[in-house]
């Protein structure tokens, strides 16, 4: 599966962005779909992601109630809503598809296939 990530840039701290996660194929019954991001300096941690069929959602405690995932079925797509952003939120994130389990879906080893990342520079 390729994925292509999408969506970033910079934005003031408070501000919004939605980043986009484009499959090559239907992913929606097969793939859970997760987003990722990492810091400079540190590792890459779990941010969101949304279960296969079911598209039950989780979310990184320092992202709830911020950022919602979503997907459109019919375009092969996982967006990433970003609200309220903060300068902590500055990252590239990476969107990536597997088929992780309740137990893997917010670790790097539930994820099989990944996207390019995209920069977020959220400034104060």
């Amino acid at each position: 599966v390729q994925l292509q990530a999408s969506g970033g840039g910079l934005v003031q701290a408070g501000g919004s962005l939605r980043l986009s996660c484009a499959a090559c194929e239907q992913t929606s019954h097969r793939y859970a779909v997760g987003w990722f991001r990492q810091a400079p300096g540190k590792e890459r941690e779990f941010v969101s992601a949304i279960a296969r069929s079911g598209g039950h959602t989780y979310y990184a405690d320092s992202v709830k109630g911020r950022f919602t995932i979503s997907r459109d079925n019919a375009k092969n797509t996982v967006y990433l809503q970003m609200n309220s952003l903060k300068p902590e939120d500055t990252a590239v994130y990476y969107c990536a598809a597997g088929r992780a389990m309740v137990s893997t879906i917010a670790t790097i080893r539930g994820y099989s296939y990944w996207g390019q990342g995209t920069l977020v520079t959220v400034s104060s």
